[in-house]
């Protein structure tokens, strides 16, 4: 069986290769960050060889982007409770208890640090920005549902909304409170209102 028909299985080998060598890559950046970040490390401790990689990923940024996009996304699914509230109270929880874990706390530094490299600061910009896209349909459906205005700004939201719990971790070295994602929660929706663009100003 060719390489490329591995790979075209959703099982199998290949996966079991792609998990472990994502495994490897957020063991590296954790204990190495960007910038020692590279195939060679990743592959001696995923013991796979190095061209797989090259063949999978083509790029180190390809390989950072795919590592930690799968963390979050096993870590931090998006909820769909059917309430924006509900969905951004656990969708906060969710951060808060990944950046309270060791590797959380790690791979946050690591996602912020200054860098160098221009490719390795292009991929960590395609994090964030995925990250908020995947994130941004929990306001989307607050919009649809009217539990939000239209014209909210998913982006905005978000960023208000997990600022502070990144800002504890990475800033002030505060722990994060088990109460506060719903109190940022609060906070945030309190500011959003939930008035459409054509309730009259009288009706505030």
């Amino acid at each position: 069986m060719s390489e490329d028909e591995i790979q075209r299985r959703p099982g199998g080998r290949a996966a079991r290769v792609r998990k472990a060598v994502l495994e490897a890559a957020l063991e590296a950046l954790a204990e190495g960050g960007t910038t020692r970040f590279g195939f060679a490390d990743v592959a001696k401790r995923a013991g796979v060889n190095e061209t797989s990689l090259y063949r999978r990923w083509r790029t180190r940024e390809n390989l950072l982007i795919d590592a930690l996009l799968s963390a979050s996304d096993r870590r931090i699914p998006v909820p769909d409770t059917g309430s924006v509230r509900e969905d951004l109270r656990a969708f906060a929880t969710l951060v808060a208890d990944y950046l309270n874990s060791p590797l959380g706390a790690v791979l946050a530094h690591v996602a912020v640090i200054p860098v160098e490299d221009a490719e390795m600061a292009k991929a960590r910009e395609t994090f964030w920005r995925s990250r908020i896209e995947l994130a941004a349909v929990m306001i989307e459906r607050g919009i649809a549902r009217g539990e939000l205005r239209a014209g909210t700004d998913p982006r905005v939201a978000l960023e208000t909304l997990i600022a502070p719990l990144h800002s504890r971790v990475l800033l002030t070295r505060e722990p994060l409170d088990e109460d506060l994602p719903r109190v940022l929660v609060d906070l945030v929706l309190d500011g959003l209102g939930t008035r459409t663009d054509d309730t009259p100003p009288d009706c505030l």
